[in-house]
């Protein structure tokens, strides 16, 4: 036996969407319903446990032994649910060295994460059956008692014998339609580095990270404490009924001399700043109530498992336009920020339930709360957090691809490059804190919004007006960044070139050391790492301009399969993000050997023994990778003993 491809189905009565594979198997209720398995691409078998049928030996064997490849669907679901099957304790795992994913395989090509759209982009011949939804929905979760089930709380297979071998069908399927993927997709292999930076992803999420659940519970009882009395003092002052209800709060700033479109966030910052009172409480009130952050206390709630531990937060190739990881279940990739002087003078009025002192001493609870939700992540057995992230690494990366030297030369010095590039465009000394501060600002916004082809509505949508910026200085501020920076301005119209002469012709084309290749149906970016972008059914369209651009087929905004529009700019863009991502990854296989509990954007978090340097970790990060020679990385750090930002 030289490959495994499987598919289960199973039950629980934990949800699966909110609290992850890993708290779903460890319910009590938790059981595999049906075993589909194919043994070296040959006949689907269907062991249907749920009615007493038993996995043979032989495969029983397989799952364990490292020299047989497992294939499934994403497979850490298969993996973690027969690690419990297997009778593997609290927080151990098989391993996933001998496991294959096919959705991490379709990611890599561009294509759709769900089997069911993957089936249907490829046009298979076996598709996944479309009434799985329903029987998922009857035999996997639980159902509400009702008189006609005579009030059971769950469907069996006696219960609907029809459906039974329907579900049974629907498994087989799902394990042909997964054998089909592959076949489909041969042409294209995974390189063994990127399934070994799979295999790391998998430990780091069977790894876990800590959660302090005595604060988390507080932090939710305070939490509904501060909504309760939010709402009394607003209906106090608004005799409204409901005063979270948009409607009637409109309506009462309208009959209050307040007229408003919106309330949304922006809407109500922007009508705080010229609103009389009582309305000005009314609204400071109603954006206190607003804040939703604390959801994510209830998303560790709903996550960590009896080790105290979040597991499963991260998805493997989550964007894949440039294979980065992206955040689930509780989101790491989008915790508010913390600016709190006394941080742990604020999470231990939390952890102990001193309401009252949180609330004199910080009077926005909501706000105290959310600032606060980094410091719920804890290293456990006496060890410290390390976190450490790459500094200005897109900058880094954009100016050493496009050769813009003045910017190699900034980072090369350990130089500002907000300062630089306000310098560079105002052809003055700036310095923060200093002689031009001032331009720092404008240095710094060009930067954030520019880089990648941006213009004016790049500079509003990232506040530039908000900042005091004047309507009539952001086309210049644009002319400026982009006169200071030929080379990247050059590099976004090379790419646009070299693809558009790819996809007209077919043929091969190149610029800046990254190759361009048309092949069955797809274009490929090939970056300096060896890994390939991938673009399917790549086209020549009109923009609304009436000029040239490319079009290809991918997940757009709306979760859709459609055509996306882009240009040189926006190639330059996920370029550069993906080999900020190929930088990451390398790093993470250099330390490998440390206990690597998150990674979020260009940061590490390790749960590290208390002798661990910090320098020592940031040294290591910082290496260039052997495919990125010339370009300078550095990685700042810190460590603590809950996860914050420094």
């Amino acid at each position: 036996m030289k490959t495994l491809s499987l598919d289960l189905e199973t039950f629980s009565d934990v949800d699966l969407s909110k609290c992850g594979v890993y708290k779903y198997v460890s319910s009590p209720a938790f059981e595999i319903l049906l075993f589909g398995y194919s043994v070296d691409g040959g006949d689907v078998h269907v062991v249907d446990l749920a009615c007493g049928e038993k996995v043979s030996a032989d495969i029983l064997a397989a799952l364990e032994d490292e020299s047989v490849m497992k294939w499934a669907y994403n497979a850490q679901f298969e993996r973690i649910c027969l690690s419990r099957f297997l009778g593997f304790s609290v927080g151990s795992y098989l391993d996933p060295l001998s496991w294959h994913c096919s959705m991490v395989w379709a990611a890599t090509l561009g294509l759709p994460m769900s089997l069911e759209n993957v089936g249907a982009v490829l046009g298979l011949e076996k598709q996944k059956l479309t009434e799985g939804k329903d029987l998922i929905r009857y035999f996997c979760v639980p159902c509400k008692p009702t008189k006609a089930n005579s009030g059971r709380t769950r469907n069996l297979p006696e219960h609907d014998m029809e459906k039974w071998q329907r579900f049974k069908a629907y498994n087989l399927r799902d394990v042909e339609a997964e054998m089909q993927i592959q076949q489909r997709l041969a042409k294209f292999p995974v390189p063994d580095f990127v399934w070994e930076e799979y295999r790391q992803d998998q430990e780091i999420n069977d790894r876990g990270i800590g959660v302090d659940m005595d604060m988390v519970r507080q932090a939710i009882a305070m939490d509904g404490r501060s909504k309760s009395e939010l709402s009394a003092a607003m209906k106090e002052l608004t005799e409204l009924e409901n005063p979270n209800s948009v409607q009637q709060m409109k309506q009462w700033l309208l009959e209050n001399g307040l007229e408003t479109d919106s309330l949304d966030k922006k809407a109500v910052a922007a009508l705080l700043k010229e609103a009389p009172e009582p309305l000005k409480t009314v609204l400071t009130l109603r954006q206190q109530l607003a804040k939703s952050s604390v959801k994510k206390y209830q998303a560790m709630q709903n996550a960590v498992c009896a080790d105290s531990r979040a597991h499963g937060m991260f998805k493997f190739y989550g964007a894949n336009r440039t294979g980065r990881f992206s955040g689930r279940i509780i989101q790491l990739q989008n915790l508010p920020q913390n600016h709190i002087p006394d941080l742990a003078q604020a999470r231990e009025l939390v952890k102990c339930g001193d309401y009252d002192a949180l609330s004199v001493l910080y009077e926005d609870i909501p706000d105290t709360l959310s600032q606060l939700i980094r410091t719920a992540f804890v290293p456990q057995d006496g060890r410290k957090f390390i976190v450490a992230d790459f500094s200005a690494i897109e900058a880094r990366v954009i100016a050493w691809i496009a050769g813009e030297r003045w910017r190699l030369k900034v980072f090369e010095d350990g130089g500002d490059i907000y300062c630089a590039s306000a310098s560079q465009m105002f052809h003055v000394p700036v310095e923060k804190h200093g002689v031009n501060g001032h331009l720092r600002q404008k240095g710094k916004i060009a930067e954030l919004a520019l880089g990648y082809g941006g213009s004016v509505g790049a500079l509003k949508s990232m506040g530039a007006l908000d900042m005091g910026l004047a309507e009539e200085e952001l086309q210049p501020l644009v002319n400026a960044w982009r006169d200071s920076n030929p080379n990247i301005t050059e590099f976004w119209w090379d790419v646009d070139h070299a693809v558009k002469e790819c996809v007209k012709k077919r043929m091969p084309t190149e610029t800046h050391g990254i190759r361009f290749d048309h092949q069955s149906g797809m274009l490929f970016i090939t970056l300096f790492s060896g890994r390939r972008l991938a673009y399917v059914k790549p086209r020549i369209g009109e923009n609304r301009f009436g000029g040239e651009s490319v079009t290809y087929m991918g997940v757009g905004s709306t979760k859709k399969w459609e055509r996306l529009e882009s240009y040189g700019p926006k190639f330059v863009e996920n370029i550069v993000q993906a080999t900020a991502r190929d930088i990451l990854c390398y790093a993470m296989q250099a330390l490998k050997n440390c206990a690597i509990v998150a990674t979020v954007h260009d940061e590490i978090i390790i749960e590290a023994d208390k002798r661990m340097s910090v320098e020592a970790v940031c040294e290591q990060m910082g290496r260039t990778p052997p495919w990125a020679e010339g370009l300078k990385l550095r990685a700042d750090g810190y460590s603590c003993s809950f996860y914050q930002k420094d």
